[in-house]
């Protein structure tokens, strides 16, 4: 029905205004079975609620949570660490009748071409894996929208996040014991040309947590020999990649350290295709904990994924919520793909 209208609703079923408005608004102001006789009739007249932009221009607020992160859109859905982490920021945002924008930001975006940050309709946003420095942080600063971080100072006083350094410490030291003075540590590298893998200078390592993690193993084994190898962007198959090479090569370490689990399952397939046994031949040890390290008998550094998007949620969202500054615990588990460095001849 053409020009079907908030009021038209109010005059059929003979309440004010205001009272069908709660009735999408503000549902708990209402009765069940008043709410339902509004929405019931709404439903036959053909009105479809009120306008979301009119309503985010009244109330000065959009409802939503910009997530920003830099990669790709399938990320999201495909990493087990950031399905993990939004599944414990959706529930927070479910509890405050809150939407998630997810924003995967290009590290070429700079402040003349970020037009989803410039423009999108969010009161805050989650900053999740973004490096320093990310022009899409001056975007959210000349905006004035609050924030919160996964990372210590990236942009906002607002931050939940681990010890990198000292988690990494604890499985550099680990190594050390166990006799491991030949390293290969498996790193993220989106530019890695064509897929292929290579082998990094320290100083060629992205910013943020790949740094930390590997300052901690460096600090922890001041006499071993570390590389660094990538076989691409953080994924499985990169694991594979880079692992593969390194297995192939006439120079093996007797440990491989991914920098997340997904890329230390990758290199425990790529020990299994060539006959090691990790545990055994080789160690293997990853990073973060996801549910598939346990399956895979994966030692690696726990950190409470879902819990970092549970809190995170909550500085946004929680005026409840007084501590803004959290630094989570971290635990080495130890599991059967780690072991003595087999010794040489």
């Amino acid at each position: 029905m053409a020009g079907v209208t908030l009021k038209t609703v109010a005059k059929a079923v003979g309440v004010s205004p205001s009272t069908v408005s709660n009735a999408y608004n503000k549902p708990d102001q209402l009765s069940a079975a008043l709410r339902d006789r509004i929405l019931a009739t709404a439903h036959e007249l053909g009105y479809a609620g009120p306008d979301a932009s009119a309503r985010a221009l009244r109330s000065g607020k959009a409802g939503a949570i910009g997530v920003l992160f830099t990669d790709k859109l399938s990320y999201a859905f495909s990493d087990p660490f950031a399905v993990g982490f939004l599944a414990g920021l959706a529930e927070v945002a479910e509890e405050f009748r809150t939407s998630l924008l997810l924003m995967p930001l290009g590290a070429e975006d700079t402040a003349d071409n970020s037009t989803a940050v410039t423009q999108a309709a969010i009161d805050a946003a989650a900053i999740f894996c973004v490096p320093h420095g990310h022009p899409a942080l001056d975007i959210l600063a000349a905006r004035g929208l609050p924030a919160a971080s996964t990372d210590p100072g990236n942009y906002t006083d607002s931050w939940v996040a681990i010890d990198e350094v000292a988690a990494a410490t604890g499985l550099g030291e680990y190594l050390t014991r166990l006799g491991h003075r030949d390293v290969v540590v498996l790193v993220d590298n989106a530019q890695a040309p064509g897929g292929r893998p290579v082998e990094m200078g320290f100083d060629e390592v992205a910013g943020g947590n790949p740094t930390l993690r590997l300052e901690g193993l460096r600090k922890a084994m001041p006499e071993a020999r570390i590389r660094v190898v990538s076989g691409g962007y953080n994924a499985f198959d990169s694991g594979v990649t880079g692992a593969g090479w390194v297995l192939d090569s006439q120079d093996r370490p007797t440990a491989i350290v991914g920098l997340s689990d997904v890329q230390a399952l990758g290199a425990m397939e790529a020990a299994r295709v060539r006959g090691l046994v990790p545990g055994r031949d080789l160690t293997i040890t990853g990073f973060d904990d996801i549910p598939a390290a346990a399956q895979a008998g994966l030692t690696t550094i726990h950190q409470p994924i879902k819990d970092k998007g549970r809190i995170l949620g909550r500085l946004l969202l929680d005026p409840e919520h007084t501590e803004h500054q959290l630094l989570l615990p971290t635990e080495l588990v130890v599991r059967a793909s780690s072991g003595p460095a087999p010794k040489t001849n």
